[in-house]
């Protein structure tokens, strides 16, 4: 069953209406629960921003995966709005793009995720609250908004998947971000670059990412997809690998 209903969301914007997305399983639960940035891109091709979305609601009915999954949308808005638009909603800190400087809200989205939304779920869904059970997940912005959460939230957030994860836009401060990160123990993370999307620059800075996380003795799986491009249709054939890794060894309750 999915669910579609609209929240006030997100103190960058103000007041602002945003749809929720909730996906949950026919069988009785209660269930783990992951949470995914861009919402609209996850399940319905209709509300996905170029018209395809992850497919994730056919992926997870067709396997019928023990999983509630909740997608928020993003910030619409356009980076010159004084609050500023996805890029800055997603940023776990300032960067420069071109010209523009992105001010780096972040935080306050994840205070939204954690403060606001996760509570509203706990109590209206039939989800297993605690740590060991709640994931994050996202692609581009959202691959380094779920490494951030899962850096300075992981009080909250176990496993992630980060999809094609921005971590260009400032190498120096995304590797501090992990550098200085406290994980707890059972952190466990997919990532994944495309093939086709990579440049030098890019592959290397990667692969630093994936080197320090492991060294901070996060559970690493990482992946070099295959031909894999910056695109809803080459996230959606990592859906199988990634639930893989949430799932890895879970203990029920």
């Amino acid at each position: 069953m999915l669910d579609i209903f609209e929240m006030t969301v997100f103190p960058i914007t103000g007041e602002e209406k945003r749809k929720v997305y909730v996906y949950t399983p026919d069988q009785e639960g209660p269930f783990p629960v992951l949470y995914m940035f861009d919402g609209h891109n996850v399940f319905l091709d209709e509300d996905a921003t170029y018209g395809k979305s992850w497919g994730m609601l056919e992926y997870l009915q067709d396997n019928h995966v023990p999983l509630v999954v909740v997608g928020a949308e993003c910030n619409h808005h356009a980076e010159t709005d004084p609050c500023g638009g996805r890029l800055s909603e997603y940023a776990p800190y300032d960067f420069r793009v071109r010209r523009f400087l992105i001010k780096g809200r972040g935080r306050l989205t994840m205070d939204w995720f954690t403060q606001e939304l996760k509570p509203y779920i706990d109590a209206q869904y039939p989800v297993l609250t605690d740590r060991e059970h709640t994931f994050i997940a996202g692609s581009s912005m959202g691959g380094l908004m779920t490494l951030y959460a899962l850096s300075a939230y992981n009080d909250v957030f176990s496993r992630g998947a980060a999809l094609s994860p921005s971590l260009d836009f400032n190498k120096k401060l995304a590797m501090a971000m992990i550098r200085s990160a406290d994980y707890d123990s059972g952190t466990m993370l997919y990532m994944s670059a495309g093939e086709k999307e990579l440049n030098p620059r890019s592959r290397k800075t990667f692969d630093e990412a994936c080197s320090l996380l492991l060294s901070r003795n996060v559970r690493l799986y990482s992946r070099i997809v295959p031909g894999g491009e910056h695109n809803e249709a080459s996230w959606e054939k990592q859906i199988p690998f990634f639930m893989n890794t949430l799932f890895e060894n879970l203990q029920e309750e």
